[in-house]
């Protein structure tokens, strides 16, 4: 029987995720394995890479796009699929429009979980982008052939001990020993991530919000000037990476970028 870690490691995110950091997970864990008996706790938990990459037994999991936290909520209490998943350009813009028609009144929660992951594994490249007003506009994938998963039995019993929220990251309750790791939206001018965006302001708030956590904390972000000097300027100790930038659809197009690490309680 396999032991409870590698059930958790054996697990790949659901999701396809733009800016995903599997890529970190190695360097997390060294910061990670002498607090692992805290709880996680993830302002901008995305596609699940890290959670699921450093298996927390306790993790705190919140991000403001609730049509992913609506699927890892259904994830946690057991996904049952019962509409068809094919990759096919009529059938994924009237799904498209069904999704967004049930966001809108905030109904049938359960099948949006599953309109909301084949619209993920079947759009384009990954992206997962709303308008201004909330619909969802990620237009037709160019996939060849997708291995769409029906049966998420195996996340069910990760996910369960995980409490997800989806809330503005300044309302978490944080516990004064949490191991915090914040991956914000990047310093850039593409910021539409949700309908409610993510700017420098937000930046800044987040950056002096987690500077006052007594706790571990780690973020991470593109290595602008200004995020290096506003982590700097709170107390920060830095740690730069290349990181690999995997949006863009051509491999040749798929370049590192240079990412800063913010470390604090260590």
């Amino acid at each position: 029987m396999c032991s409870k870690s590698h059930q958790f490691t054996s697990l790949k995110p659901p999701l396809k995720w733009a800016g995903g950091k599997r890529w970190l997970i190695p360097k997390l864990k060294y910061y990670w394995k002498q607090h692992s008996h805290k709880r996680l706790v993830e302002p901008f938990c995305g596609g699940l890479s890290v959670a699921l990459g450093l298996a927390p037994e306790k993790a705190l999991l919140n991000d403001v796009n609730s049509s992913l936290i609506n699927f890892y909520q259904h994830l946690s209490n057991g996904l049952n699929v019962d509409i068809n998943f094919v990759n096919e350009e009529t059938l994924y813009y009237r799904y498209r429009k069904e999704f967004n028609l049930l966001n809108q009144t905030n109904s049938n929660l359960a099948k949006a979980a599953q309109l909301f992951y084949y619209l993920n594994r079947t759009g384009y490249n990954g992206l997962c982008r709303f308008n201004q007003k909330g619909g969802y506009n990620v237009p037709f994938g160019r996939y060849k052939k997708i291995n769409y998963q029906s049966d998420f039995i195996a996340y069910q019993e990760t996910l369960s001990n995980w409490q997800f929220t989806c809330r503005d990251f300044e309302s978490l309750q944080l516990n004064n020993d949490d191991f915090v790791y914040a991956d914000p939206p990047y310093d850039t001018p593409f910021t539409q991530y949700s309908k409610q965006g993510f700017n420098w302001t937000d930046q800044v708030r987040l950056a002096e919000w987690l500077s006052r956590h007594s706790g571990p904390v780690l973020i991470s972000n593109q290595a602008t000037e200004r995020v290096i000097d506003l982590y700097k300027n709170l107390g920060f100790r830095l740690r730069y990476l290349d990181a690999p930038r995997l949006i863009s659809c051509k491999a040749n197009g798929r370049k590192a970028v240079k990412e800063v690490l913010a470390i604090k309680g260590f």
